[in-house]
């Protein structure tokens, strides 16, 4: 049984707002959507093509938290392994940058977030990449 049942909210939503990053946004990943058993589902999916060990798992606050917890499941907590920093959803890829700089500077860190409107980082991976086309390409028209 859904456990959200009677409450629903919807994954994907039209509606302009302004992104962590303080760029305009015209839809947005409602990532509250998602359930427990769904984010559990996303973990065991990431793990599919994650092959390298980590250590733990640390979530960007406060989309990559969940998700962190159930990806803690498959850790090492081997110091000689990485860490593996999450997130929900990547835009620019700015909050992923600046934690690693400010928590995690000189150490090994392998990045996942779950959908990226943009190509993320290289040290970045996503399960599911929106066609960049859509974000920044400046033919693109302008929906309002």
């Amino acid at each position: 049984m859904k456990e959200n049942v009677g409450r629903h909210t919807n994954l994907f939503v039209e509606e302009t707002f302004v992104g962590h990053s303080g760029g305009t946004l015209h839809w947005k990943i409602e990532m509250d959507a998602i359930t427990n058993a769904e984010w559990k589902c996303i973990a065991r999916m990431i793990m599919e093509y994650q092959k390298d060990f980590f250590q733990a798992a640390i979530g960007i606050p406060r989309g990559g938290l969940t998700l962190s917890s159930y990806l803690n499941e498959y850790a090492t907590q081997n110091s000689n392994d990485p860490y593996l920093l999450v997130d929900d959803v990547l835009t620019t890829g700015g909050s992923m940058e600046q934690y690693k700089e400010e928590h995690l500077k000189e150490k090994d860190v392998i990045g996942w977030v779950v959908f990226a409107r943009t190509k993320p980082a290289d040290w970045i991976k996503s399960l599911f990449q929106m066609p960049r086309v859509w974000v920044d390409d400046p033919r693109k028209p302008e929906y309002h």
